[in-house]
């Protein structure tokens, strides 16, 4: 410890006890008595309020946030902190402290799955955003971070009228290693590059305040920074599920009982990566640790991992477990002999919160067996009440603070419905369009038949959606475009469609229209969270229904797929009955206008799959195999885009437009030399033949200088068609061959411009070659290959040769 760091601690101690003694005369201790019977006055509706509990140091708004953390701990009694470690946590009422709910929901929009959420006060209704595996499929960083600033406000002004908390558990980081999981729907997808960018525009937009939000403002209004650290934040975002979570219930595995059996090369290729992101740059002050053991330990007893997070990733936040993660370390996985251990081995990972009671109700024991300190409470607490005060929980009344005059007229604003709008028209991926049969012309279009089991629902947001501003189905919204409008379910089970019982009007009213648009695919029956599914087949009769309309249609048909996991719809891909494709998601509440607008052309659609659609001879492979790389000798063919080698009914990425674009490439390196860039001593370790068919490589810890090795790829992007759109550029890298366990491809970064018709647009992708050049070998370790990288663009390929 340097003599200025030992000055500083030792300062820091005696500013903390220079303001607890000399406010110690007038407050209580944690063996007082309270200032006044708690049952002399109302209970506080927030902590610090005046004028009976504002004098506590923790309510000091000019004291640094550990130093209040600390005071609030000092004074809590053994039996009031225990009563701190559920998501219920306790009042204590002398200290003028309410009880707080920290399980709130926001993945796409407030929703009320946690208990901190309801919609039974003044405000009814939240902004029903697109499910995220969608608007990740527009490819649109800013999109990204609207979207969850959107979601702040709203949650905010909940807060301020107590129809929420402060803490939410989103986003889902995981990546969508197999596409019969259940929840991948919640995901960004499968690549954890794009998987990593999400996370961290999402956290930063979630959690800014003042200056650092775009445009300075919030909800429309100039918003300024709080006292004391200057680490404040709107709300609490939390990553989660950390981590390799990705299966619900496959195969007499659930997710309370599968171990993970991990790779290090995945684990720091794939599995990792996303969460890395979300805590180094987007700063997230949550993590939340999942059900399954990793390579035979519990996620939540994984004190390396978990430490990981803190010491190597620079996490400053709270540890929660998913609910009731510990009880399963002892109940399901049976890692433990007691629940009492099973506390004690979580908190002493380094989990701060349990969701749930279980903790609660066996914690005392696990105290008075010696198997936790006090000191492993105060550390949890810590953690806990820094992430509260950060928020401003303890600055008093809200509406005197810097988002007090967030309300209900900041939920469900136009503003936020045009976005989720916007979202989900950025996300609608165009599979198919033989001959350019869509867009339909308006005004030649006089009856359309809406057949399908989602085409007149309004459950449209798939997992964790809220109650929705302004609920519509698809079918209403195509009822603006058309003079006649029919709808038929087809199915009459909805999606489910164990029978062809309703086959006949839907053949009824599309012998009638001009045109047919078939809506069909997936929703929760068939995929989410505790459900995974067994086929990636159109449910039940579905094919039929569609291949049945399809022979008796005038006109060849639009098929409109819903759901967030893939499926083979291979038959619908090679007949020319069936002229479009359309995969749309779960797309909240304004998704059956994003529709219609893309159908009729009011919007060139511009998605892409953030996802490998994979034929159903894929299920033969085990949901609970978690090698991401192919292995021939086991007949084993890896999985997502970056290692996959068998068929694909689409490929991730792949999504049309109603407009043709080319690339021309304006500048890019065409040499890189490491020279001046390698540490001293580090010359030997340049030519390791590992594994890797003698090909050079040097290790990533030993560049020095990575920042001088960054480039930018300039590209001119040309629409070649009559219609205006936005182009997702996708720009791709492969190592020089041979380099074993090395992706077939993978992307390095992406951008969506906006193009007028017959115009160019350029754009620049930055390239940092130690992060996004370099591969994962056997051990973990992140190697950077000397020789040929490939970078790909569209039909473009481009050298850039590292030397030494």
């Amino acid at each position: 410890m340097s003599a200025i760091t030992h000055y500083l601690c030792n300062f820091k101690f005696l500013l903390f006890f220079f303001f607890f003694f000399l406010l110690h005369p007038i407050l209580p201790t944690s063996t007082s008595q309270p200032i006044t019977s708690s049952h002399s006055r109302p209970h506080p509706l927030f902590p610090c309020t005046p004028p009976h509990h504002s004098l506590y140091p923790f309510c000091n708004t000019s004291l640094p946030t550990s130093l209040r953390a600390q005071t609030l701990i000092s004074l809590l009694t053994l039996p009031e902190k225990l009563l701190q470690l559920g998501t219920n946590a306790s009042a204590v009422p002398r200290l003028g402290i309410p009880p707080y709910y920290w399980w709130s929901e926001s993945l796409h929009g407030i929703n009320a799955n946690g208990p901190g959420v309801n919609f039974l006060g003044p405000i009814p209704a939240a902004t029903n955003f697109p499910q995220v595996i969608l608007t990740a499929a527009g490819f649109n960083r800013s999109l990204w971070r609207s979207v969850a600033a959107a979601i702040a406000v709203e949650g905010r002004a909940m807060y301020n009228v107590r129809q929420a908390g402060l803490t939410f558990w989103a986003p889902n980081i995981n990546v969508f290693r197999d596409p019969r999981w259940g929840r991948g729907q919640e995901t960004p997808g499968e690549d954890p590059v794009v998987t990593a960018a999400f996370a961290v525009e999402f956290v930063e937009g979630f959690q800014e305040v003042g200056e650092r939000r775009r445009g300075g403002a919030v909800g429309g209004k100039r918003m300024l920074m709080g006292a004391g650290d200057g680490d404040g934040m709107m709300l609490s975002a939390c990553c989660k599920h950390y981590t390799a979570y990705d299966l619900e219930s496959w195969g007499g595995f659930t997710r309370y009982n599968f171990n993970a059996v991990v790779t290090e090369q995945d684990m720091q290729d794939t599995y990792q990566p996303p969460f890395r992101s979300c805590i180094q740059q987007g700063k997230a002050s949550c993590l939340m640790c999942s059900y399954n053991a990793v390579n035979g330990v519990p996620a939540c007893a994984q004190g390396d991992l978990l430490q990981q997070a803190r010491n190597d990733w620079g996490f400053k936040g709270y540890i929660t477990s998913d609910c009731d993660a510990v009880a399963t370390i002892f109940e399901d996985q049976n890692y433990t002999k007691t629940p009492e251990d099973a506390v004690a081995v979580a908190l002493k990972a380094g989990m701060d919160i349990n969701c749930g009671s279980y903790l609660n109700r066996h914690i005392q024991s696990a105290i008075n067996q010696g198997k936790v300190q006090e000191e492993d409470i105060d550390r949890a607490l810590l953690n806990l009440f820094s992430v509260q005060i950060r928020l401003g929980l303890f600055d008093g009344d809200p509406i005197k603070g810097q988002f007090g005059m967030l309300g209900p007229q900041d939920v469900c604003t136009s503003e936020h419905k045009k976005l989720a709008l916007e979202a989900a028209r950025q996300g609608i991926v165009l599979l198919k369009n033989d001959r350019k049969f869509l867009p339909l012309n308006k005004h030649r279009v006089s009856s359309l038949a809406i057949v399908g089991p989602m085409a007149n629902t309004t459950a449209l947001g798939g997992g964790y959606s809220g109650v929705p501003c302004s609920p519509n189905s698809i079918f209403d919204a195509f009822s603006a475009y058309a003079k006649k409008t029919s709808h038929a379910a087809g199915c009459l089970d909805g999606v489910p469609c164990t029978s062809n019982a309703g086959f006949m009007e839907a053949v009824s009213i599309a012998k009638e229209a001009d045109f047919v648009i078939i809506v069909a695919g997936l929703d929760l029956s068939q995929e989410t969270e505790d459900r995974d599914r067994y086929s990636l087949l159109l449910p039940g009769f579905q094919k039929a229904l569609v291949t049945t309309i399809a022979a008796v249609s005038e006109k060849p048909l639009v098929l409109v797929l819903t759901g967030g996991g893939p499926l083979d719809v291979s038959f619908a891909e090679g007949d020319p009955r069936i002229a479009s494709i359309l995969w749309i998601g779960y797309p909240g509440e304004a998704g059956g206008k994003a529709l219609a607008e893309v159908i009729f052309g009011d919007y060139n659609p511009g998605g892409r799959l953030p996802v490998t659609w994979y034929p159903e001879s894929f299920t033969r492979i085990p949901m609970t195999d978690m090698n991401m790389r192919a292995d021939p000798s086991r007949g084993y063919p890896g999985r997502t885009y970056r290692f996959y080698t068998g068929p694909r009914i689409y490929d991730f990425g792949q999504g049309l437009s109603y407009t043709n674009y080319t690339y021309n490439l304006l500048s890019a390196p065409s040499k890189l030399s490491l020279l001046g860039s390698i540490k001293a001593g580090s010359e030997n370790n340049m030519q390791h033949k590992n594994g890797y068919d003698e090909l050079d490589y040097i290790h990533i810890d030993d560049v020095e200088f990575c920042g001088s090795l960054i480039f930018h790829v300039q590209v001119l992007v040309t629409n070649k068609g009559d219609m205006d759109g936005s182009h997702v550029v996708m720009l791709f890298s492969r190592v020089p061959k041979n380099f074993k366990g090395a992706p077939e491809r993978q992307l390095i970064g992406f951008d969506r411009v906006h193009t007028v018709s017959y115009g160019s647009t350029e754009t620049r992708i930055m390239v940092d070659p130690c992060e996004h050049l370099s591969i994962v070998n056997e051990l973990g370790k992140r190697v950077l290959p000397l020789g040929d990288h490939t970078l790909m663009l569209l039909n473009l390929e481009h050298i850039v040769s590292i030397e030494r």
